[in-house]
């Protein structure tokens, strides 16, 4: 078996038959993670989500395909961490619903390896997409900012009758004096709270 790497995980298994849970239960078990009680409605699975903040949701697909999907929805919506789809065999029209609402893995098997190879696809990718929509959000932040800055550039060259160099380092000499960044002292300039005088 290979080496686990993502092992102790606070598991939440949901589906709508408990006792279909067991076996599931006892797997995630012997591999080290700690199985949260089980969920078998929408509701307890919202209610569970916010009381033990799970770090893996498998949702086991069971006889009730609707029932899974709603499950998932809840789970994607409200977890802060992946959730997997377990079911018998690859339903490609079920799968690519559970895909829409935002499944990172899903697992065919009880098998303990194959269980486990799920879990690691699932929190690696869901740790990738987290970094990549920070990121993101980073560089909307930065774009942000930048645009501030060039839009209080802007007034202050109107207003002072300054190139775009001076009136950045009206910007950044206010900056510097006033012991704050260059991005608040240019939304200041926006909001009309500050018109820097022209430098002397």
């Amino acid at each position: 078996m290979t080496t686990l790497s993502e092992t102790n995980l606070r598991v939440l298994i949901a589906d709508e038959n408990e006792s279909a849970l067991e076996q599931l239960h006892q797997v995630l078990s012997r591999l080290g993670h700690e199985v949260t009680p089980y969920a078998v409605s929408v509701h307890d699975a919202v209610e569970l989500i916010a009381k033990e903040d799970p770090q893996v949701a498998i949702v086991v697909v069971h006889n009730d395909d609707e029932h899974a999907l709603a499950l998932i929805a809840e789970a994607v919506e409200f977890a802060s961490g992946p959730v997997i789809a377990q079911l018998p065999d690859a339903d490609v029209d079920f799968l690519s619903r559970a895909a829409e609402r935002g499944i990172s893995a899903y697992v065919e098997s009880m098998d303990p390896e194959s269980v486990q190879g799920a879990i690691e696809i699932a929190v690696r990718r869901y740790r990738e997409a987290s970094q990549l929509h920070e990121k993101v959000g980073q560089l909307e932040g930065a774009l942000e900012r930048r645009g501030v800055i060039e839009r209080a550039k802007g007034i202050l060259m109107e207003r002072h009758a300054v190139d775009e160099r001076e009136a950045f380092e009206l910007l950044r000499d206010h900056a510097r004096a006033t012991g704050r960044r260059v991005v608040e002292v240019a939304q200041s300039v926006l909001d009309g709270h500050a018109l820097l005088p022209k430098r002397s």
